[in-house]
């Protein structure tokens, strides 16, 4: 395959691990897979999921004695309109669930109070657009157990909390995984800095949720692309954990793991070989055998062994990967698509193109099954076909896919991103070969 800037190019991806919207802890944490590609090609990222979503983004607050100019609502929603555009506010609850039944297209979080959640939640909750559910109320105790049988309430708070209190450091760090998985990574790092701002006033120095902070903002520098301040965020977060953790804590292995992310973006192959391995040693010992984490350390040595040439290796721990992933997963996982792809992408560096066109094409059949129309990982797999067509000189194929994956990114994806540019050089290339 050609290397210079007007070549074709796949792209290898696995998405990040989503973290809990509970209450975040040392052992709850986000974890950076890597999403690059092969060195000799152009570094770019998908960001998932975007404007579209964003503009439908929406916050509703259901409680029968809702006041702003009470100060328990009135504090809340003053701290929530910092990071969140939209609210809706209801006191009558046939109201507020025709409300949310008219907005088909939209992602909602729904906020409700203790008194209303047991009655309210079993109407909505599979409503696609309900994104989450986060219960307000008197006496948190009294509805953890029930909220165990209501997968989209995903956290139980009491009210009159204090502006510093870790809770509300915890749920800001909740808003921004939010906005970090719809790929608003501005907005994810404002929510995070505020966790983190709490954290440093209500908890000691070296307490495992400060790490956990840093651990977030470093993951949102990784995925705007600044590194330096990733690599920075993530160390900082790797200092406190050595203090604060025993040995071999599963914790280490997600700080070594994201640094490792950094070297491999950063184009520093052997820095970030090493910071996997030491991952992967670490969860050998503190994980299950068939634990998907080892299935993310298989997967970003392979990545970077692909970016080394080294195929053999590459997708000997890419299949590794693969049959962790088999094991600890549903069948149709959006994981195994990706690990699936990322086999496809060896075997098309190493012009195997029936391979990795049978790799790809599996990736995209579980992709149709597992996520929404127009998702960028879509995207992906038409580049990726398209790109073994076009090697393989089946140019009107090749061009299919492309403009496949053209349209999917240019709904999904801002104006200025690389893939957008990519993709319009791929179709371009293929148009001058027809």
């Amino acid at each position: 395959m050609g290397c210079g800037a007007s070549s074709p190019m796949p792209i290898g991806n696995l998405p990040n691990e989503r973290s809990s919207l509970l209450p975040t802890s040392s052992t709850t944490l986000n974890q950076q897979l890597d999403l690059n590609q092969n060195p000799k090609r152009d570094r770019s990222r998908i960001v998932v999921p975007l404007d579209e979503l964003v503009q439908n983004f929406l916050l509703v607050w259901l409680d029968e004695k809702f006041d702003e100019s009470v100060d328990d609502y009135g504090h809340s929603i003053k701290q929530l309109r910092r990071t969140v555009n939209r609210i809706e506010t209801f006191c009558e609850t046939d109201e507020c669930i025709e409300y949310i039944l008219q907005l088909q297209n939209q992602k909602i979080l729904l906020i409700i109070s203790g008194a209303l959640c047991e009655t309210v939640v079993p109407r909505v909750h599979n409503m696609t657009q309900l994104y989450s559910v986060y219960v307000f109320c008197q006496k948190k105790e009294k509805y953890e157990e029930w909220g165990k049988d209501w997968s989209k309430v995903k956290d139980i708070k009491e009210k009159t909390l204090p502006p510093n209190h870790p809770d509300l450091a915890t749920s800001y760090s909740n808003i921004g995984n939010v906005y970090k998985n719809m790929g608003e990574y501005s907005k994810a790092l404002s929510s995070y800095e505020r966790s983190l701002e709490i954290r440093k006033i209500a908890l000691p120095p070296n307490h495992p949720d400060l790490a956990t902070s840093y651990n977030n903002i470093g993951m949102v520098y990784d995925n705007m692309g600044e590194y330096s301040k990733a690599l920075s965020s993530y160390e900082r977060s790797l200092e406190i954990r050595k203090i604060a953790l025993p040995p071999n804590h599963p914790d280490f292995a997600q700080s070594y793991n994201n640094i490792g992310v950094v070297y491999k973006n950063m184009g520093e192959y052997s820095k970030a070989l090493s910071s996997y391995e030491r991952s992967l040693q670490i969860r050998k010992i503190a994980l299950p055998p068939n634990h998907s984490d080892l299935a993310t350390s298989y997967n970003n040595i392979g990545m970077v062994y692909d970016n080394m040439g080294e195929y053999s290796k590459a997708l000997s721990s890419h299949e590794r990967s693969l049959e962790i992933k088999k094991i600890a997963l549903p069948p149709n996982h959006p994981d195994l698509a990706s690990c699936y792809n990322n086999i496809g992408l060896v075997y098309d560096n190493m012009g195997e193109y029936s391979k990795a066109l049978s790799s790809y094409e599996r990736s995209l059949e579980i992709r149709k099954i597992a996520l929404p129309p127009n998702h960028p990982d879509f995207a992906q797999s038409y580049n990726n076909i398209g790109l073994v067509y076009d090697n393989m000189g089946e140019y009107s194929k090749a061009l299919s896919y492309y403009e496949k994956a053209q349209d999917i990114w240019k709904k999904s994806l801002p104006t200025n991103h690389p893939y957008i540019a990519l993709v319009k050089r791929n179709i371009e290339n293929v148009k001058k070969k027809m």
